[in-house]
């Protein structure tokens, strides 16, 4: 006679086909941190590994932890918006960009992500972006996976495969395995470019400076450089004449990084960046 347990999984098996997931089979145990698919580069893998090695040694997540002058684990602070976090400053370790920025500075013997989750999920060095539209599909281990809205990005995470991921998650809790959170809150991914960049990059200046949806003043924000930020630009053109700070110019700059515009007053050169093209 067939066992229960054997119709069960077989049906299981087949109910996960028609909904396009692996079978139950093929998952992951709970606490499996490696790669968990093929096609990884070896810096990704190497940046998995650096995270995988911090959850095995059982480290804790800290607010604002892993953001000292150099990459690695460091004491956090209080969350005025957390009563978990009480006990963050007696803890050594990370918060989620502090474990990204770690395990990409071990991976590739630079401090190549510096910054929080915003200034990483934007960094000129994405090799490839992906839409929550997309899914999990494209993904690779080591990609980047980020949680919020354009202008305020509030969480990343690096992607193990077969839907999981590593993350230092919120105070009180050490840095784990968990499964990706295909949420409302999800923005999208992107993969880490850790060779030369392609592409003219230039420095903004300036604090508190805004993108654009479109080259003029009134469209919706998008993004706000907290200081100066090395960006990618694709194009130029001519549009809405600014004035600010001492200077004007009607020349806008598109941030590819960003799916933005920028006047080119707050981008260090000439009014007309050279060696940039003209946009369409």
């Amino acid at each position: 006679m067939i066992r229960r347990t054997l119709i069960t999984g077989v049906l299981g098996a087949l109910l996960a086909l028609l909904l396009g997931a692996p079978p139950t089979t093929a998952l992951a145990p709970a606490d499996d941190c490696r790669p968990l698919a093929p096609g990884a580069s070896p810096a990704a893998e190497r940046a998995v590994a650096a995270a995988c090695a911090e959850v095995a040694a059982g480290t804790w997540y800290t607010w604002g932890g892993g953001h000292g002058p150099q990459p690695g684990p460091t004491y956090g602070q209080v969350d005025p918006e957390d009563p978990a976090s009480e006990h963050d400053p007696e803890r050594l370790g990370f918060d989620c960009s502090g474990l990204v920025r770690h395990a990409y500075a071990r991976a590739t013997g630079q401090d190549i992500l510096n910054g929080v989750a915003s200034a990483q999920y934007y960094t000129h060095r994405a090799a490839e972006r992906f839409t929550p539209d997309q899914g999990l599909a494209p993904l690779l281990p080591g990609d980047l996976l980020a949680w919020g809205s354009s202008d305020h990005l509030r969480h990343i995470a690096i992607y193990l495969g077969a839907g999981r991921m590593v993350e230092a998650r919120q105070s009180g809790t050490r840095l784990m395995v968990s499964d990706v959170r295909l949420n409302a809150s999800y923005f999208g991914a992107l993969r880490v470019e850790t060779g030369p960049v392609s592409g003219p990059l230039f420095s903004t200046w300036g604090s508190g400076v805004w993108t654009k949806a479109e080259p003029a003043t009134a469209a919706r924000r998008v993004y706000a450089f907290p200081g100066p930020t090395t960006v990618r630009v694709r194009c130029q053109k001519h549009a809405e004449r600014v004035t600010s700070d001492g200077y004007t110019n009607d020349v806008w700059s598109y941030l590819p990084d960003y799916r933005a515009w920028m006047t080119n007053i707050y981008l260090r050169g000439p009014a007309w960046l050279p060696g940039v093209p003209a946009c369409p």
